[in-house]
């Protein structure tokens, strides 16, 4: 799964978010249905957080250039101060992914089309 999961959400993948959000959501319906039978509460929890940094770090890889990092920084409600450390920033995707947890909030993914496997599961699971 996570193999899969890792191709669909690739960030040297040109590919429009569009793209991305239904490959990834065609592709969480079908595993979370196939398997809903099983009791995959706290794999489904901890994938989802692993997903969620996955998304992370794609959006700050497109935001290339540091000004387009400050703007988008800016536009979540950051102060300016620190919307400038964060975007000149010489942290690799993966470490900023985590710093970006507190901005790009888990409402924030979920309104760009990433629902949250765990969420699935609970709506069509049966125990």
């Amino acid at each position: 799964m996570k193999k899969k999961i890792r191709e669909l959400t690739d960030r040297k993948r040109g590919i429009s978010n569009a793209v991305r959000e239904k490959n990834y959501q065609d592709y969480v319906r079908g595993w979370v249905n196939y398997f809903r039978l099983a009791d995959m509460k706290g794999l489904l929890r901890t994938t989802d957080e692993w997903v969620r940094r996955r998304m992370r770090a794609v959006y700050w890889k497109q935001w290339k250039k540091i000004k387009t990092k400050y703007r988008m920084l800016k536009a979540q409600g950051m102060e300016h101060w620190k919307a400038k450390e964060l975007a000149n920033s010489r942290k690799g995707y993966w470490r900023m992914a985590k710093v970006l947890n507190q901005i790009f909030s888990n409402k924030i993914i979920v309104k760009l089309g990433y629902t949250s496997m765990l969420d699935y599961y609970l709506r069509v699971c049966e125990n």
